[in-house]
């Protein structure tokens, strides 16, 4: 294999250490946009957000797509006793994130760190504390600093509207497996960047007209609305692949997805890279998902006329502390470079 499933990984941790819920990834896409540039692209970001990079290739345009803005919080309010109100940025699963580490960043620049707690949260004090519900109006946010009170907080510049940065805590161990929030889509991203260096250090020879497209809404539903290439034919999304009760994948494969909540993905597009799969005797699994919506879904809502299929490596525990595998990146880096090398 040509992509590098080591640089890969270190793209992926890249870009996990740098935050970015939904609605705050300038940080993020300026770090794509020096990251392809250094490689010799010419990446441009629009004006909503997203980043776009053709790496070159001649005819039957194809569009690949990955998504850096992740799950997280906003400030929604600041209680009487100091403690904060929030309300999510997409579908963050409150039950994993009891007890996380988070960052509250304010609009003028300063970091605060806290911990997301349960409301009394002291099993010595509160005999109900295991039957309370998880959710936005038990769960609040505690400052690490000494406060006590609103307008100890709104000293701090804390407001309304902050945002609220959950800690990835990624790591890769030595079996192989990678756990971290958020590799849902950072670690798709970190195999398109390395597919940008494979073509920059002429590994790969690209069979068609191809382009990158990082959007930064996609956790919020509109992520590919804008922003693709006009010419685009094919739209082939890496995302995360789903991994739980009732579906064939596992954290070690790559995943092609058959359908999912919008819908059933292109038939024809689909069958091709099954049978690329098979041709290079990948570990693959293709599964429908039952709860699950991607960039395709929101491309095809904008009026954008593609074929659009999607693949990714098997990620369990999805919108909570997330894992995968090495093997699964290494088939799923695989599946791209048969797909954009393909006569």
């Amino acid at each position: 294999m040509k992509i590098s499933t080591q640089y890969t990984l270190e793209q992926t941790m890249q870009l996990l250490s740098i935050d970015s819920p939904t609605g705050f990834t300038h940080n993020v896409t300026d770090y794509l946009l020096e990251t392809l540039t250094n490689l010799g692209f010419d990446p441009v970001r629009n004006r909503k957000g997203s980043v776009c990079c053709t790496l070159g290739g001649e005819g039957n345009p194809l569009a690949l797509a990955a998504h850096v803005d992740t799950l997280g919080l906003m400030v929604s309010g600041i209680k009487a006793n100091g403690r904060l109100r929030f309300t999510r940025l997409g579908g963050l699963s409150l039950s994993a994130a009891e007890t996380e580490n988070v960052t509250v960043v304010t609009r003028s620049g300063k970091r605060y760190t806290g911990v997301i707690a349960m409301q009394n949260a002291s099993v010595h004090v509160n005999r109900e504390l295991e039957e309370g519900k998880r959710d936005e109006k038990n769960l609040e946010v505690l400052l690490d600093e000494l406060v006590a009170s609103k307008e100890d907080v709104e000293a701090l510049g804390i407001d309304t509207g902050d945002i609220i940065c959950l800690h990835p805590r990624a790591h890769v161990t030595p079996s192989g497996f990678i756990r971290s929030r958020f590799l849902d889509d950072k670690l798709s991203a970190g195999m398109l960047l390395a597919l940008a260096k494979a073509v920059a250090d002429k590994e790969i020879t690209l069979s068609r007209k191809t382009t990158l497209f990082f959007s930064v809404y996609e956790e919020v539903g509109h992520g590919a609305s804008t922003g693709l290439p006009e010419d685009t034919e094919d739209l082939l999304v890496v995302d995360m692949g789903c991994v739980g009760e009732g579906l064939g994948c596992t954290e070690t494969q790559v995943s092609i997805c058959a359908k999912d909540s919008f819908g059933p993905y292109d038939y024809a597009m689909t069958s091709e890279l099954i049978a690329l799969a098979k041709e290079h005797k990948l570990d693959y699994a293709v599964d429908v998902y039952p709860a699950y919506g991607s960039d395709a879904g929101t491309a095809l809502k904008a009026g954008h006329d593609v074929r659009y299929a999607l693949i990714g490596a098997g990620v369990y525990a999805s919108h909570g502390y997330e894992r995968s595998h090495r093997k699964g990146v290494e088939n799923t880096l695989q599946l791209i470079q048969a797909y954009v090398t393909k006569a």
